[in-house]
């Protein structure tokens, strides 16, 4: 698609018929970063209005009720709240989750620790994986076993008597229980979380017991154990977090929050609670839902997206409007095999620290100013230079008053900045290029990542970049990975909040269904779906649309592939959809079978309305970050704009027009 196509498009979005106006109902997107925290409010005509306000580290629900405080909404009107929460990419981290005891079956107790036997780094051998989440003093091991076709051995009542006995003596918070072949075979899981539950309360305790076969359905025991202490080791602390805030919100007269999955999608706070591993990619998932509803609207068939804020840089893809969902992934070195938006963080942000390393090199994090004390340039007591003060060195982001109640001051930037010059022993300004350069060179090495191992060239798509410091890394980051055209969408600096407020509520579930697609019949697969989605509206989801997938592989391959699924498909016709992607994806095809592993539902309810169109002032013009003066729609590079939310860098080379919905659209002249 050409620009002049994408801006024909914007065009045609802002004069979408607006919804009755008799209704005051708003939507809210509340994103808690590191740094800031964004709110976007929608109301029914899809009019957005934005605040932002300082995070705060040691309490994120206090980020949530200042942004709802200074935004002045009316809680009578506010009719749903979306959340993006950290807490448990946090607290995986820092550690600081439940104390867990896991079951296992006996002899394969050692899961969590032989991981998949890779190495950390593959030629540093004193590098070493986190530690698991659960000490093997922690792991019970049960006596039995099941295997494919069933029990092999069978669990006693003495085994139950002597595992129980076990757990309550090491005095868990929670309770795992990881059995082998549960997937398929779950009732010694279910017999022995029942005897769990039992002691518990019979001790008078209300310890949670969290079976595998309900956390992830699926083979591969490592990932599947590792999934389900997650799940166990986050979900006290997940219960308590959003208990608390709900209570804070109800005091105030707004209504419960929705929680924003890594699905992509959200859940109710009593769902949520019961998912807490579901949550590890909940604030970066809403940038990438809030890319892909601008990107949908202008009809971009392929994007990279690029959230970068003051603590780090989270990339993703958007194919055909919709992101990219996986199974699986780590966040802080721990495995969790559930369905998730592709987003890969990176360590690179606007307050990502200037260092130098051992061996003489200039680095850009992976420490952060964070928000407090916050780069230099903020004047609240930050000493270390950052890439933000880079970008006030270079004239780049102006000094002065900024949203979010922050004030930039050159002065502090260029003392910074200079301490590191004087390390590098070169001028301030070359160190600020420098330090710059390292941080888009670690985000390039990111969105290759995602791109090139998927099949997807960088080049033959669009760059879509947001967050605060999205727009002034884009020029730099597409001419590193030979792309030619980046959006800026409008609200880039507070886009993570809008996706929460448009994101729909969706539910996922999985099932494993490991069969052959030589003899799988239609019928076969109408009756698993069927289930699966029936268990999926069991939970108040009668007015949520169904999809269905099957990850499917060939037989012998140790990955599979996502393949989405009609109702009346067979497994010739599943085969066919496989091959087609597999040789869009991979490259090639084999002939070999087809096997399937397991088959994923989801229910998504109906995204709000959005109008991204902002006024003439705002969409059509922009401010000179100089002298204020108002600037033509049409600007060639060198150039720097300071948007309502952000500031655009527009390196030489480049030109940017504004569209029509408030964005704009950057192009290389010069590829």
């Amino acid at each position: 698609m050409s620009a002049d196509e994408v801006v024909a498009a914007a065009t045609s979005l802002t004069n979408t018929e607006p919804l009755p106006r008799d209704d005051n109902s708003v939507a809210v997107g509340i994103d808690v970063g590191g740094t800031f925290t964004d709110l976007a409010a929608l109301d029914v005509r899809g009019r957005i209005t934005t605040t932002k306000v300082l995070s705060v580290p040691a309490d994120r629900a206090l980020g949530v009720l200042h942004a709802l405080r200074d935004s002045a909404l009316d809680p009578a009107n506010v009719t749903r709240i979306a959340h993006g929460t950290t807490v448990v990419t946090n607290l995986l981290l820092e550690r600081k989750g439940a104390r867990v005891v896991l079951c296992a079956t006996a002899g394969f107790t050692d899961v969590l620790e032989l991981r998949r036997q890779e190495r950390a780094a593959l030629y540093d051998l004193t590098a070493h994986h986190p530690a698991a989440l659960v000490p093997p003093e922690r792991i019970v091991a049960v006596r039995e076993r099941m295997v494919p076709e069933g029990v092999q051995l069978a669990l006693s009542p003495e085994a139950i008597d002597d595992v129980v006995r076990q757990v309550f003596a090491l005095e868990p918070d929670t309770i795992a229980v990881a059995l082998l072949h549960a997937y398929d075979q779950p009732q010694h899981e279910q017999t022995l979380r029942d005897a769990l539950i039992d002691a518990s309360r019979a001790a008078g305790k209300r310890c949670e017991v969290i079976c595998a076969h309900e956390v992830l359905p699926e083979i591969r025991e490592y990932e599947r154990t590792a999934t389900t202490v997650a799940e166990a080791y986050a979900r006290p602390v997940v219960q308590a977090y959003l208990q608390s805030l709900s209570a804070a919100l109800s005091e105030r007269a707004f209504c419960a929050p929705q929680v924003m999955t890594s699905a992509g999608g959200t859940l109710s706070v009593s769902l949520a609670s019961q998912h807490a591993a579901a949550l590890a990619l909940s604030g970066p998932a809403g940038g990438v839902a809030g890319a892909s509803a601008i990107v949908r609207a202008l009809n971009i068939p392929l994007a990279l997206t690029i959230d970068i804020g003051g603590t780090s840089a989270d990339v993703g893809i958007v194919v055909d409007g919709e992101p990219l969902v996986e199974r699986g992934g780590s966040v802080a070195g721990v495995p969790i095999a559930l369905p998730r938006v592709l987003v890969e963080p990176v360590a690179a942000g606007g307050g990502s620290i200037g260092w130098i390393d051992a061996g003489g090199a200039l680095r850009a994090g992976p420490h952060s100013a964070g928000a407090v004390p916050g780069p230099a340039a903020y004047d609240r007591g930050g000493v270390e230079p950052t890439v933000t003060d880079a970008h006030v060195v270079l004239g780049n982001i102006p000094e002065g008053e900024w949203s979010g109640g922050v004030r930039i001051s050159g002065e502090r930037a260029r003392s910074a900045i200079q301490m590191l010059a004087t390390r590098l022993g070169v001028s301030p300004h070359r160190a600020a290029h420098a330090l710059i350069n390292t941080a888009d060179a670690t985000m390039a090495r990111a969105l290759r990542r995602v791109s090139v191992e998927r099949g997807i060239d960088p080049r033959a798509a669009t760059l879509v970049a947001f967050g605060g410091g999205g727009p002034l890394h884009a020029c730099g980051l597409a001419e590193q990975l030979g792309m030619t055209r980046v959006l800026v969408p409008p609200f880039a600096g507070v886009l993570s909040a809008v996706g929460l407020a448009l994101a729909p509520e969706r539910r996922e579930g999985l099932a494993s269904f490991l069969v052959q697609c030589d003899s799988l019949a239609a019928s076969t697969v109408a009756a698993a779906t069927t289930t699966l989605v029936g268990e999926l509206r069991a939970n108040d989801g009668a007015d949520l649309e169904a999809r269905t997938w099957i990850r499917a592989r060939y037989v012998g391959q140790g990955y599979e592939l996502e393949v989405p699924i009609a109702a009346d498909d067979d497994g010739i016709g599943i085969a066919k959809k496989f091959a087609e992607l597999h040789q869009h994806r991979v490259g090639f095809v084999l002939d070999r079978s087809v096997e399937c592993v397991s088959l994923r539902g989801s229910m998504t309810g109906k995204r709000w309305p959005v109008n991204f169109a902002r006024d003439a002032r705002e969409g059509d013009l922009a401010l000179d970050v100089d002298d204020g003066r108002m600037i033509h729609r049409n600007i060639a590079g060198p150039f720097t704009v300071r948007l309502p939310d952000a500031t655009m860098h527009i390196k030489a080379g480049w030109t940017a027009r504004a569209l029509p919905i408030g964005g704009w659209m950057l192009e290389n002249s010069q590829p």
